[in-house]
């Protein structure tokens, strides 16, 4: 966070490593990222590949594992690589979260020494890329009524079904995809050359245009007995993942809000009207002080969430605060920021539309606002309100 937006202080509680792990990753997004990312949104469409190598070659493809080629990186240095890149655009901080936290934290965590060994070199270099199979068109919120089903057949597996939504999934070299057997949910790593598998792209999006998102169909797919993750059974397997996931968020989040204000107030001051800066307006001043405290609250709570990641007592309803929280003010610190710029602010020529744009996605992908608000709700009740 630049140091007028630095209102209590935030760079006192990090690490030399994290401060220079920050500065490493604000410079991939200044000098690689930035002037590109108007080009990228408008077409829809990213140089997946090269970045992910770009990406894996500084260490920033699943950094907080440990091992396999993994930087082995600590939970706030990690999060202050994705505030970074996010502030660049959440596109690019989800590559680096599907990349990280879902499949390779998916095979680290739950994999065989064979699959580790044979996915995560690869994909901690970016020479192979991921994608997390779970949510499904009709099953969101609810992976338990997923219908992507596998069976036995011989010393094989069968697996036929879809999922929906899939980041990386049209340029993935290997999918973790959940499915239903006869033990439970279990998890499988397939190889996306793998005869039945396909990953259509999906186009037309509002949002997250900077980003490959997919549908994946599985057809009579072919699998062995060892394509199987040995230590994951039922859903606490994927949904560890997600919790994966959703830390980076807490961080990213905060990043797309820090750029917003960070251009409001650079336009502001320049931006003349009724013969002075805008800036000088009380009215204005208002307007950025009240978000400068959001965010500056915001990076807080993502760094004392860090924290606790760390010592290993983090628990899911902590993260469920952090991520209803920072996305909800990262969204209204983005529509502020914008009536700032005012008919400029829905100009590409500026990152504001497009953040809240991204931010609409972040908001109910890794779980929506109101499913994090019902197990915030559950931990101070007692009381599952999910059905």
């Amino acid at each position: 966070m630049g140091a007028s937006l630095d209102l209590v202080d935030v760079d006192s509680l990090l690490s030399v490593e994290e401060v220079d792990v920050r500065g490493a990753a604000r410079r991939f997004a200044d000098e690689r990222l930035r002037p590109s990312l108007p080009e990228w949104f408008e077409a829809g469409a990213i140089p997946a590949r090269e970045v992910a190598k770009e990406l894996g070659a500084l260490g920033f493809l699943g950094m907080h594992l440990t091992g396999y080629g993994c930087a082995g990186l600590g939970p706030v240095a990690y999060g202050l690589a994705c505030l970074e890149i996010e502030a660049a655009d959440s596109g690019m901080r989800s590559l680096v979260s599907v990349q990280g936290s879902l499949a390779m934290y998916a095979i680290w965590k739950y994999g065989s020494e064979e699959q580790k060994s044979e996915w995560l070199p690869r994909m901690s270099a970016g020479e192979a890329i991921g994608c997390f199979g779970l949510t499904e068109p009709d099953f969101g919120s609810n992976p338990a009524g997923m219908r992507t089903n596998a069976r036995r057949d011989g010393a094989d597996w069968i697996l036929n079904g879809s999922k929906m939504w899939i980041t990386n999934g049209s340029i993935a070299d290997v999918a973790v995809v959940w499915a239903r057997t006869d033990d439970g949910v279990r998890g499988f790593v397939v190889p996306t050359s793998t005869p039945g598998f396909s990953a259509p792209e999906i186009k037309q999006k509002m949002s997250l245009r900077a980003s490959v998102t997919s549908e994946l169909v599985l057809d009579d797919v072919r699998l062995p007995e060892s394509a199987m993750l040995p230590d994951a059974r039922g859903l606490s397997g994927p949904l560890g993942c997600l919790n994966e996931a959703r830390f980076g968020i807490i961080f990213g989040a905060m990043g797309a809000a820090r750029d917003c204000l960070e251009t409001a107030i650079a336009y502001a001051g320049e931006r003349i009207v009724f013969d002075k800066p805008l800036t000088a307006y009380q009215l204005t001043q208002a307007k950025l002080a009240d978000m400068a405290v959001e965010l500056n609250k915001g990076i807080l709570l993502a760094v004392h969430l860090g924290r606790l990641k760390e010592k290993g007592t983090l628990r899911p309803e902590q993260v469920s605060v952090g991520k209803l929280n920072n996305v909800r003010e990262a969204i209204a610190i983005a529509r502020e920021c914008r009536t700032i710029l005012a008919a400029n602010g829905i100009s590409g020529e500026y990152p504001i539309m497009r953040h809240a744009n991204n931010l609409e996605s972040v908001l109910t992908y890794e779980g929506t606002s109101e499913v994090h608000q019902l197990v915030i709700g559950q931990a101070l009740t007692g009381q599952s309100a999910f059905r």
